[in-house]
């Protein structure tokens, strides 16, 4: 993770900003800025770490000079009860930083965890796992890397980096024809096109105008693998639409290329994870 990436840094800063505010009122009245302690980082459930490294990063913002004994690394699997880490620095700033770490630590951890999980069930298949645009709105940016942090692949970031024409754009265009070829009049050639089909016959349509990924959206099984074979060795495919860990493995046998799991992002379950006081000084 590059740490000192802009949107990154307005990431962590609004998320102290929105805790901290004018200040922290409890620990300000209990403790004095000499006071040092020691705190543990636990997993409290198996998982695959992500976010560690912002954790470190948002400690330097409450105590530069803290001390950090680092005992497992972004993409680690961790079991349930592993100290991850320990954190010397004045108490004042483990507690004050202590819940905006977690919450970082908590959602990009469940992300990763899904992500694995995902993951394993391709495995010997040449399929990936994609993410998608529905992130938490403004931390797209962390959302990504816990995918990336555990062998899935990032998608477009949005809407500036790769050309997607769904069904809307096709229907506004009138047609698939139409809309590529009024993209092809206006985008850089360096730019990707994936068109999003939702029956073979517009696969055909889509593959008449040289694009270089067709989505194959909620389409049955049989139909993704008479459009796979349509499309092999011509352009690459994904899958989109009611995917999960109950039918990703069916899915992936017909050889597409991607699919693409909303779930990583959407709806994760973050991860269950401490941070306790353990000595002071």
């Amino acid at each position: 993770m590059n740490l000192s990436d802009p949107n990154i840094e307005k990431i962590i800063d609004l998320a102290i900003d929105e805790d901290i505010n004018s200040g922290d009122i409890t620990s300000k009245a209990i403790l004095s800025k000499d006071d040092i302690s020691e705190a543990v980082i636990k997993v409290k459930q198996d998982c695959t770490l992500a976010g560690l490294e912002l954790a470190v990063s948002i400690m330097t913002k409450f105590d530069k000079n803290a001390e950090w004994t680092l005992n497992k690394s972004d993409g680690d699997y961790c079991k349930n009860g592993e100290i991850i880490a320990s954190v010397k620095a004045q108490s004042s700033a483990l507690l004050s930083s202590e819940r905006t770490i977690l919450n970082f630590l908590q959602r990009m951890s469940g992300i990763a965890t899904k992500t694995r999980r995902f993951v394993s069930e391709l495995e010997g298949l040449k399929t990936k796992i994609l993410d998608t645009r529905k992130t938490v709105p403004g931390h797209r940016i962390l959302d990504k890397y816990a995918v990336k942090i555990d062998h899935g692949v990032n998608h477009r970031m949005g809407l500036f980096d790769m050309v997607m024409i769904k069904d809307n754009h096709i229907k506004l265009a009138g047609g698939i024809k139409n809309a590529v070829a009024s993209i092809k009049k206006t985008v850089d050639t360096t730019i990707k096109i994936e068109v999003e089909t939702s029956t073979v016959e517009q696969v055909k349509e889509a593959l008449a105008e040289n694009v270089d990924i067709i989505m194959l959206d909620n389409m049955s099984i049989d139909e993704i693998k008479k459009s796979v074979d349509l499309c092999k060795d011509r352009v690459l495919t994904e899958v989109s639409g009611n995917v999960s860990l109950l039918n990703i493995r069916e899915i992936a046998e017909t050889s597409v290329d991607y699919i693409s799991v909303s779930e990583l992002t959407h709806s994760v379950k973050a991860i269950d994870i401490s941070m306790k006081i353990i000595s002071e000084s």
